[in-house]
């Protein structure tokens, strides 16, 4: 049987798709900030969202979206405030979102058998609707995370230096929970709200040990996590798997791949190394040549701090504005 002659397979795969994309590209920067474990926390409270669905008769994305936003800003306001920490939040996150979610499904009489499909994924009940709008949410998001990418990184490596240089870091942090949020929650269907965080980490994980340098490792990441997606939900189609484990082993597996190889992957002369600039060294004004030099066989190039050095004939050079300096 043609996979691709099923509509609802279809379907499905564009949202798989669309997952694996979007969840390692925000994850980067979740993984860097060591939150790794916030997007678990998130579909918690997402699964709040998918109870109140289930109460009330409406559809189960909007209420799971909104739910899960409010969550995401709620604990992020408290960290910064330095009212709550991060492992407070996510506490608050699993066990609050959990219960609430449980106990609405129950009111509603469907138990948690009700929230079965949300929580590991469900192939058929992917409809056009749920495409779409997964479809307009995944273009602002990857809008979002590809164009700040250099500010978001910064933010999430060192937020005390990112306010020196005038990056608006509380607002960005916001957006990074905020989008993590709209993340998991339009995974729900392909993934599941409990295994969206394995995709958010595992493909980044992957990349890390593939790719050296963060524009690799983020575009890498993105493809690891298409791939596994992709992979997981054909895989679960003819195994007659849940579709979020099969994609979450599928990710396992090329991790485990990328561990092997990986070291082939990051040969490290096909680099530039980086030294660390400690600064308070004097610079002696050098030759003055054009980079030229910089190009030729022979010459070897050191990342320096936040500049390049340039070794030839036992000097090391960098380029200073109009002039090099000696190092």
């Amino acid at each position: 049987m043609d996979i691709l002659a099923l509509p609802f397979m279809q379907r499905a795969l564009l949202a798989a798709l669309i997952s694996g994309l979007i969840a390692p590209a925000i994850g980067t920067f979740i993984v860097q900030r060591r939150m790794s474990l916030l997007g678990d926390g998130l579909g918690h409270v997402a699964i709040a969202g998918v109870g109140l669905a289930l109460m009330t008769g409406w559809a189960p994305l909007p209420l799971a979206l909104v739910t899960s936003v409010v969550g995401a800003v709620t604990v992020e306001l408290l960290r910064q405030r330095g009212k709550a920490s991060g492992d407070l939040g996510l506490a608050i996150l699993f066990y609050g979102g959990l219960a609430s979610g449980v106990l609405m499904a129950g009111v509603a009489g469907q138990g948690a058998a009700g929230l079965s499909s949300f929580l590991f994924g469900s192939l058929t009940s992917v409809s056009p609707t749920d495409v779409l709008v997964i479809s307009v949410l995944a273009v602002i998001i990857l809008g979002l995370t590809i164009g700040l990418a250099p500010r978001l990184f910064a933010v999430s490596v060192d937020e005390d230096y990112s306010r020196v240089l005038g990056i608006k870091v509380n607002l960005l942090n916001l957006m990074v929970v905020v989008l993590a949020a709209v993340t998991v929650t339009i995974s729900m269907r392909t993934v599941g709200l409990l295994l969206i965080s394995a995709l958010m980490v595992i493909p980044v994980a992957t990349a890390q040990q593939s790719f050296v340098g963060f524009t690799s490792s983020f575009f890498g990441a993105m493809g690891i996590g298409a791939v596994a997606a992709v992979g997981g939900t054909v895989g679960s189609f003819y195994l007659d798997t849940a579709t979020g484990a099969t994609i979450v082993v599928t990710a396992i597996a090329l991790l485990a791949l990328s561990w092997v190889f990986g070291k082939w992957l990051r040969r490290t002369e096909r680099f530039i190394p980086y030294v660390e600039d400690h600064g308070g060294y004097p610079h002696r004004p050098a030759e003055s040549h054009d980079d030229e030099f910089a190009h030729s066989a022979g010459v070897k190039v050191i990342q320096h701090g936040d500049h390049l050095d340039y070794v030839h004939d036992g000097h090391r050079h960098a380029r200073h504005g109009d002039h090099y300096d000696e190092h």
